[in-house]
């Protein structure tokens, strides 16, 4: 947070460098635009408000917006009262405010000095949109955003159905990589397919200011989907691009509009929000043992609320829906053989289903070990993994290097390629990086392991690798609002009891 405080002002010797003109035609001398801290004093002077905007440029992040007012009160002061004349202060001080400084007949009227302008219905309505549009991107951006659970994926921790507030601070808010967006959308222009929300000839490299602390093992993590950087329009990352190449081919992919819409690429900012568990931290060897997750060899603590698909056998009997009511299963459905069904469980609720009279026995479904899942990261024969019995495998770490060899580089080439922007190839079974041959590659980013906690229902990290840190979005803190999508509001569509409650 320190970090913060320091460098945001610092920011803004940027910008006022370029109000030198205006400065001295305020009666002040142009060098003072170029001292921190004091300019903003100077600023604040010249403008004439009060003390305590100070304190509040030090806050993070209200500094920004607090410094968009310092701009607008500044161009106010030489009689620029316009929207597009104020737009230009904010957008783009750095030609508006030299542009100003050059005119002649440009003067300075202190605020104490200055008529008061008279503002019409619509513009103190269009001000009042704008002040709000602008303080709810702040805090979208660095401070809090609402999201929606739409799958089970971490069943029973989160429903489907959840409005949850995800903190931006926790881990530490990032820059955007695409600052200019149209507000309050994703990625797609409302009521369009694949109409782009943002504009890509304005980027930021990746930046994450200090948080209040790191991710740590069992956190929640709401994070960009790492395959939602190529996405095909009509299946969204519901289906990943790289799974549709394999199913289908490349060809047909890109040239079937009808059944795939458009194939367009997002930036990192810009692709699909999942929320799941971190399981695995930078450095860690995780191993996945009958369901069992290991960390360095030693078993990982299971989230409270874990859950796997079992085989329920009865005696031929159908388990009344009361009971599946009573132990809150949710997730399942009969087979075609008379007492036989398909149940996502947790331990309790597995537990209190073998008491029933009528129940014969109740299995987990687990994939043996050596069984090879083609859909299980890393896509290779070579690594007969599954989604029950996985790895050992290395989760990177930041200026660890990776020693690399042609049997284990498909664990690592998409990292090395796709996360961090470097040319793989493989000659007479040498690797080349960037033309380089290399024996050993070390990652500039930190790399996390994600699950969902319904885990033979979760698309998580088994099918997809790697949760770079430019990916992670923030801490999900509480549910705000919880709906049940089954139930009508009369029949108690709002599940009350999970309103406010902090996630764990």
């Amino acid at each position: 947070m320190l970090e913060l405080i320091i460098l945001i002002p610092l920011a803004f010797t940027i910008p006022t460098l370029f109000a030198w003109s205006l400065f001295v035609k305020a009666g002040r001398k142009g060098w003072e635009t170029a001292i921190p801290f004091y300019n903003l004093y100077v600023f604040l002077q010249i403008i004439q408000k009060p003390w305590w905007w100070y304190l509040l440029l030090l806050f993070p992040f209200l500094n920004v917006f607090m410094y968009m007012l310092m701009l607008v009160e500044l161009v106010k002061c030489f009689n620029k009262f316009s929207l597009g004349e104020q737009f230009l202060a904010v957008v783009v001080p750095v030609v508006y405010l030299p542009y100003l400084g050059m005119k002649k007949e440009e003067k300075y009227t202190a605020p104490s000095n200055r008529p008061q302008i008279k503002k019409s219905v619509t513009r103190e309505w269009v001000d009042a949109i704008i002040f709000a549009v602008v303080a709810a991107t702040i805090i979208r951006t660095f401070l809090l955003e609402a999201y929606t659970i739409p799958t089970s994926s971490m069943e029973k921790s989160l429903l489907v159905g959840d409005y949850l507030f995800v903190s931006k601070i926790t881990f530490g808010p990032k820059i955007p990589n695409t600052p200019i967006a149209f507000p309050f959308v994703h990625h797609t222009l409302p009521l369009t397919e694949s109409v782009k929300s943002y504009v890509e000839w304005i980027k930021f490299p990746f930046y994450r200011f200090a948080g209040i602390r790191d991710i740590r093992h069992n956190d929640a993590v709401v994070f960009n989907y790492p395959a939602g950087d190529t996405v095909s329009t009509r299946f969204q990352s519901n289906v990943s691009y790289y799974t549709l190449l394999n199913e289908y081919g490349r060809d047909r992919v890109w040239t079937d509009k009808r059944n795939f819409g458009e194939i367009v690429a997002r930036p990192v900012d810009k692709r699909e929000n999942y929320v799941k568990r971190c399981i695995g931290l930078p450095g860690d060897t995780l191993t996945i043992i009958d369901r069992q997750v290991y960390l360095n060899g030693e078993a990982a603590q299971n989230p409270e609320k874990l859950q796997y698909q079992y085989q329920v056998t009865t005696d031929g009997s159908s388990i009344n829906p009361r009971i599946l009511d009573k132990y809150d299963i949710t997730e399942g459905f009969s087979l075609n053989v008379p007492g036989q069904y398909r149940y996502n469980l947790t331990g309790e609720a597995a537990g209190e289903l073998k008491k029933l009279p009528i129940v014969k026995n109740v299995e987990p479904l687990n994939f043996p070990s050596g069984q090879w899942s083609p859909e299980i990261f890393p896509y290779d024969s070579a690594y007969k993994w599954n989604r029950d019995n996985f790895g050992p495998l290395y989760i990177p770490r930041k200026g660890v290097p990776i020693q690399l060899s042609v049997k284990n580089l498909p664990l690592y080439e998409r990292l090395i390629s796709t996360y961090e922007g470097n040319k793989v190839e493989v000659r007479n079974e040498q690797i080349y990086i960037n033309d380089q041959p290399v024996t050993s590659y070390t990652p500039h980013l930190n790399y996390y392991w994600m699950m969902g906690d319904n885990r033979h229902n979760s698309a998580d990290s088994r099918y997809w690798g790697f949760v770079p840190e430019d990916h992670v979005v923030g801490k999900p803190e509480f549910v705000w609002l919880s709906l049940d999508q089954n139930k009508s509001l009369l029949e108690g569509k709002i599940r009350w009891n999970r309103l406010f409650t902090l996630i764990k």
